[in-house]
C-alpha cells in the first residue's frame, strides 16, 4: 500500500516561500481524508487556494492534477472548481503513472539520485521524459544528476522471457536485447544531452547488467523514497523478426508500485541491497 507522509504543516513556514505541487496536493488529501473537505463538495476556487497558500496558479493546477490522477478529484471544466470524489483507499497505482508523477517530484531536488533496477528501462524514460522538457524549458534547474540502472544480463540464463513452447529458443532473448539496447541507448542520449547543452552542470549515467532474472522492479528517489512493483509474469503474442511468438514475459509499465517513504529502515535496507549488487555482481552494460 502506497505510504504518505501527512504534510508537518499546512502553510510554507516562511513569507515568501512557495509550496511545491506535491506538498500542496498532500496537504488537500491530508484535509479530504480527515473528513474536512467531503465527497462530492467542492473544493475552493484556484484564485482562493493562491491567496491561501501564498502560491501560484500554476503550482495549484499542477497540484490539482495530481489530486485528479490519483482519483481524490474530478474537474468540472475549465473555471470551475475541482469537486472531491471518493478514491479507491490508497490502492496501488500502475507504474506507468505513480513512477513519472514520483519523479517529477524528485526532479524539483537540485542534486536528483536515482538507482532504478528494472527489466528495460522502460518505465523510467517515460517518466524522464516530461522532467526533461521542463529542464530543457528553464523550468527546472537542477544542479546535478546521478542515475545508475541495474538490468538483467540477456546473455545469461534468464527465467524471461522465453518461448511458451520451448524455453531453449534463444530468440525471446534476443527481442529483450533489442528492445534493451533501444531504451538504454535513449536514456544515455537524454541525460546526457543536458550535461553537453549546458542545462545542468553535473550528469552522470550509468547502466550495469546482472545475471539474474528480476521479479520486480525498484526505484530509489533521492536517497529518500522507495518505488517498488512485482513483475507478473504472463503469457503473451509478440513479433520477432516478422514472426509472432507466444512468450511469457512481463508488463512493467501496468505492474502496481507500492511506495515508501516514512520507513526509513525499509530505504535504508533497500539502497544497501542496489549497492551490494552494484558494487559486486554489475559488470558495465555492453549489447554491441
Amino acid at each position: 500500500m502506497s505510504q504518505e507522509i501527512a504534510p508537518a504543516s499546512e502553510a510554507p513556514q516562511h513569507p515568501g516561500d512557495l509550496l511545491s505541487p506535491d506538498h500542496l496536493a498532500g496537504v488537500l488529501r491530508d484535509r479530504i481524508r480527515k473528513g474536512e473537505l467531503r465527497q462530492h463538495e467542492r473544493l475552493p476556487t484556484q484564485r482562493a487556494l493562491v491567496e491561501e497558500f501564498g502560491t501560484n496558479r500554476t503550482t495549484v493546477r499542477q497540484a490539482l492534477a495530481i489530486l485528479e490522477r490519483e482519483g481524490y478529484v474530478s474537474t468540472r471544466g475549465r473555471g470551475a472548481p475541482a469537486v472531491v470524489s471518493a478514491p479507491s483507499r490508497d490502492s496501488p497505482r500502475p507504474a506507468s503513472a505513480e513512477v513519472a508523477d514520483r519523479i517529477a517530484v524528485a526532479f524539483h531536488a537540485e542534486d536528483i539520485s536515482i538507482d532504478a533496477f528494472c527489466l528495460t528501462t522502460e518505465t523510467l524514460n517515460s517518466a524522464l521524459a516530461a522532467p526533461l522538457i521542463a529542464i530543457s524549458a528553464g523550468e527546472l534547474t537542477p544542479r546535478s544528476i546521478s542515475i545508475r540502472v541495474l538490468l538483467p544480463n540477456p546473455d545469461a540464463p534468464l527465467a524471461y522471457p522465453r518461448l511458451v513452447s520451448d524455453p531453449s529458443d534463444r530468440r525471446p532473448l534476443a527481442r529483450l536485447r533489442q528492445i534493451t539496447r533501444t531504451f538504454s541507448t535513449s536514456l544515455r542520449h537524454q541525460l546526457t544531452s543536458l550535461g553537453e547543452m549546458q542545462l545542468v552542470p553535473k550528469v552522470n549515467v550509468e547502466i550495469r547488467a546482472v545475471p539474474i532474472t528480476p521479479v520486480q522492479k525498484l526505484y530509489l528517489l533521492n536517497g529518500s523514497e522507495v518505488l517498488s512493483a512485482y513483475y507478473q509474469v504472463v503469457p503473451r503474442v509478440v513479433e520477432y523478426e516478422d514472426e509472432q511468438m507466444e512468450i511469457y514475459d512481463v508488463l512493467g509499465l501496468s505492474s502496481k508500485v507500492f511506495r515508501s517513504s516514512s520507513d526509513t529502515a525499509f530505504v535504508e535496507e533497500s539502497q544497501q541491497w542496489f549497492e551490494s549488487l552494484w558494487s559486486t555482481l554489475a559488470q558495465p552494460l555492453t549489447l554491441g
